[in-house]
């Protein structure tokens, strides 16, 4: 019964998103899709026990949620033309290298991150969608309600389709415009699951997708600098908690528990990632996750990257971290002048790391009182429990 129920979630991880973008090709009904799909996979959990796991479980899935689509445009008498194509449907291979079934996932990506939504509708959507994530998980994460969730999700896809939004993946300048919006709703699900108090799951996910758009488009150097982001950050994963749960700095944290695979996959990404701006993240990553211990960290490469990444993104927060790495490449004192440059106008007035990091960059200064008192605001004004122990901790550690 284990075995069985183990290869029906194996295999639906990968399959459903297959299936759910082929049917909604052939049918143009998302709602249908997904049923279908989901109604495939209880079929699995109670067949596979009793008769076995199929030779090709994905194609099992298909064909049961592809007979089931038939059934149910049968009853509701939609025309014969839908149905004709999905008697056309064919059972797709364990590992599908081309061909509509490749092209269909990259569809539903696209459609479900189209600009037409709003940022957090499309990260639900993709969600739900292409990863199959129950709603009642998204809700928890969206700290909202099921019901209400639900009531998101439908107006998407009926957004998606009072808007006539295309079902396909754009080409030439559209695809150049459009792409960065992909990654962007990528890179927020990894963040969600990577923060403090994020739902791991999400993270993990995101490195699949991730994976996925990267196999599919292996052309696009940003989608494996994307990759080789999530990689990295996500080989930190086990050793980012003490027993207790607190939090870990990265000089805190057993480096012999990270993924050595992940940093090595990682890395070996960074030389088809081109130097747009999340292959540069993931070359500051890298130079995080290659250091032997902290005191070996590359810091002037990485105030570096930082120099290039503050030209395309001259964002607040990103010119706080180029900051905190002036300040560990070049000392305090110069990482302090760049944080007070990129606090100008209040930019950054209230942020928790921006407090954290001048605290730090004012203890190392020599200023130890102000510094406790630093990290004693910024754990005042931060939402995530884990980072307000930690915070505090620090406050502890300097003032002792």
């Amino acid at each position: 019964m284990t075995d069985a129920a183990g290869a029906v979630a194996e295999a639906g991880a990968e399959a459903y998103p297959r299936i759910v973008a082929a049917l909604i090709r052939a049918t143009g009904d998302w709602t249908l899709a997904e049923d279908c799909a989901q109604e495939a996979l209880a079929a699995a959990l109670e067949r596979w026990p009793r008769d076995g796991v199929p030779a090709n479980p994905g194609g099992w899935l298909m064909t049961a949620a592809r007979n089931r689509a038939v059934d149910v445009l049968r009853r509701a008498a939609v025309e014969r033309r839908k149905l004709r194509e999905l008697a056309l449907l064919t059972d797709p291979e364990p590992t599908p290298t081309g061909g509509d079934v490749v092209d269909d996932r990259l569809r539903l990506i696209f459609t479900c991150c189209h600009p037409a939504l709003a940022l957090e509708a499309r990260v639900a959507l993709t969600l739900r969608t292409v990863a199959g994530v129950p709603t009642a998980h998204i809700a928890r994460a969206f700290l909202v309600s099921e019901s209400t969730m639900t009531r998101r999700l439908t107006r998407a896809k009926t957004r998606i389709a009072a808007a006539g939004v295309p079902y396909r993946v754009p080409t030439g300048p559209a695809l150049v415009e459009r792409l960065p919006g992909v990654l962007a709703v990528l890179y927020l699900l990894f963040t969600r699951g990577y923060d403090a108090d994020g739902e791991p799951a999400f993270a993990t996910e995101a490195v699949r997708l991730a994976r996925l758009l990267h196999t599919l488009m292996p052309a696009q150097p940003e989608a494996a600098g994307l990759l080789a982001l999530f990689l990295l950050h996500h080989s930190r994963r086990a050793a980012r908690r003490d027993t207790d749960g607190n939090l870990l700095t990265l000089d805190e944290q057993d480096r012999s528990r990270w993924d050595r695979d992940a940093i090595a996959e990682g890395v070996a990404l960074l030389d088809r990632a081109g130097h747009g701006p999340y292959a540069l993240q993931a070359r500051i990553a890298a130079g995080h996750a290659i250091a032997p211990t902290a005191a070996d960290t590359d810091w002037p490469a990485i105030a570096r990257c930082y120099d290039e990444l503050v030209r395309l993104r001259p964002t607040p927060v990103v010119r706080l971290n180029r900051a905190v790495a002036h300040g560990y490449a070049y000392g305090p004192a110069p990482g302090l002048d760049l944080l007070a440059e990129a606090s100008a106008g209040g930019a950054l007035d209230g942020y928790p790391p921006a407090l954290a990091a001048e605290a730090e960059l004012t203890a190392r200064l020599g200023d130890r009182v102000r510094g406790a008192a630093l990290f004693r605001a910024a754990a005042e004004a931060v939402r995530s429990e884990p980072e307000r122990r930690a915070l505090l901790r620090r406050a502890a550690e300097l003032s002792g």
